[in-house]
């Protein structure tokens, strides 16, 4: 009787598969980054300072510019 094991991603470097797991890999990423840039611009500055950002850092988020 054979198992499959549907917690490992399959070995698909250099292939066709391992670009579209990279492109979806990549489009999480930024899906991510996109909802967080998103909640903190809806905070309060008060709230921001708090969590020890300010305004402009979410801006520099987007280039990954931020570094505490």
């Amino acid at each position: 009787m054979a198992a499959l094991d549907f917690h490992r991603a399959p070995h698909t470097t250099g292939s066709v598969g391992g670009f579209f797991a990279n492109t979806l890999a990549n489009f999480r990423s930024w899906n991510d980054a996109r909802a967080t840039r998103k909640a903190l611009s809806q905070l309060s500055n008060h709230e921001l300072d708090d969590i020890g950002l300010v305004r402009g850092d979410i801006d520099d988020m987007r280039y990954q510019n931020l570094i505490r």
